[in-house]
Parts: C-alpha cells; structure tokens; sequence
C-alpha cells in the first residue's frame, strides 16, 4: 500500500470518527430536555398521528414540541426574575395583566396567552368525536342557531382573521356562547370570558396541509373535535371551575 493511500485511509477513517462524534452532540441537542421552570406543557393526550387525514402527524408534532414548547419556555424565563407570574393561577394573571411589571407585560401576554391558548386546543380536539348532545348542543341552538350555522360563521370568522390568531366560542358563566376572534395569542380569558372551543389559525396549525387554503382546514378541522371535552367544559363553566 502507498503511503498516499494510507494517509487517505487515516483521514477517511477520522472524518468518520468525527461525522459520528457530531452526529451524537446533534442528536443529544436535539433531545435534550427543556429548561426547568414553573410552567410545564403537557404531553399530547393521543397519538401525533391521531387526528391524520385532517391534521397531519409532522404538524401536530412540530405543533405542540416546538410552537407550545417555545411559549413554555419564554416564560420560565420571564420566572426566574419575575417568580409572581407563576404564583397565581394561569387565568388570575391573564384576565389581570395590568399587575403584570411592565417591562415583561407584553411578554406575558404573548406567551401566557399562547399557553393557555394551545392547552386548550389539544384538550378539545382527539380521535372519534361524537357529537355534540345534551346542554351544550341545547346551548349551542339557543345561541348560535343551531350546529350547521355554528360551523359556517365559525369558519367564516376564522378565515377572516388578518394574519395569526385565534377564533373561539366563548362562554360566559352564564353559560351564553358566542363566535369571537382574537389576534395574536390572545386570550378570551384576558376579557373576562372562557374559550369553550376554539382553533388556531396559525399557519403554523395547518401550512404542511393545506399550504394557503386555510379554508379548507378550517372545514376538515370540525372531524377532530372532542365533544366529551366540551360538554365537560361547558358544564365547568357554567359551575365556574373552568380554567384554561
């Protein structure tokens, strides 16, 4: 063997070594836990893949580990100087953001409210439905006019947001509903109100998708509504337990 096709061996055997040395530190980054902190997000209560053919797996994915991770996260930071945001109960903060120091309001009110927004999401959403029944769907006629004018406003509101946001139905302790949009990652609770559903018209909640057809999301995201979630909600609501 010539030294030439030894000295390449040596280097290829090192580029190796290294690729593997870097592929381990990627790979231990890419796993490694979020920072410590008061707030937590929590699992998904189902597969990733669970809501597929309406939302796709990558995108619950990315969704709930890296969109609500980050929101998470930027407030464990906003804690460590400021620990009194994590004190009080989620919605005493939100629905009081004028308590909150100035210099982290804005802060606090984007990702709190991302927070509380996304919490609810995954909860009323999941596998196999059902349909709405009992004081909910009695309250959802009473209000709304019925499932079928519920689902063509509630989509109409959603497309009509200008950007990023949110469209909801809130509830209010008397158990009222109505069809309400917020920006950003505004919350109803920031108006003294409660989410009792609502969707993310994010692009990140649909773009891998749906691309531009937000439309088209929201139509296909009524199949993977949680009625069980929901009515729990509405009846929390109505005894004023309901949080986020």
């Amino acid at each position: 063997m010539s030294f030439l096709s030894r000295r390449h061996l040596i280097m290829a055997a090192s580029g190796i070594a290294t690729a593997a040395v870097s592929s381990r530190l990627a790979f231990a980054q890419a796993t490694a836990p979020a920072p410590a902190g008061p707030f937590k997000i929590d699992p998904l209560p189902y597969p990733t893949s669970a809501l597929e053919p309406h939302i796709d797996a990558k995108t619950m994915e990315i969704h709930h580990d890296k969109h609500h991770q980050a929101y998470v996260t930027n407030l464990n930071t906003f804690a460590k100087d400021h620990l009194q945001i994590a004190e009080k109960p989620l919605v005493e903060v939100l629905g009081n953001l004028g308590n909150v120091p100035e210099s982290i309001r804005t802060g606090v009110r984007n990702n709190m409210g991302g927070h509380v927004n996304h919490t609810m999401f995954w909860q009323i959403m999941g596998p196999n439905g059902g349909k709405p029944e009992g004081d909910v769907l009695a309250a959802i006629d009473r209000d709304l006019g019925g499932m079928e004018k519920l689902q063509a406003e509630f989509n109409a509101a959603g497309g009509r947001v200008f950007g990023s946001g949110w469209v909801f139905v809130t509830v209010t302790k008397d158990g009222k509903l109505a069809i309400e949009t917020r920006p950003n990652q505004d919350s109803p609770i920031m108006d003294g109100k409660r989410a009792l559903l609502g969707n993310d018209v994010w692009e990140h909640a649909y773009y891998l998708t749906y691309q531009n057809r937000r439309p088209d999301y929201l139509k296909a995201w009524w199949n993977t509504v949680n009625w069980k979630a929901i009515s729990e909600r509405y009846a929390a609501a109505k005894a004023g337990t309901l949080g986020v």
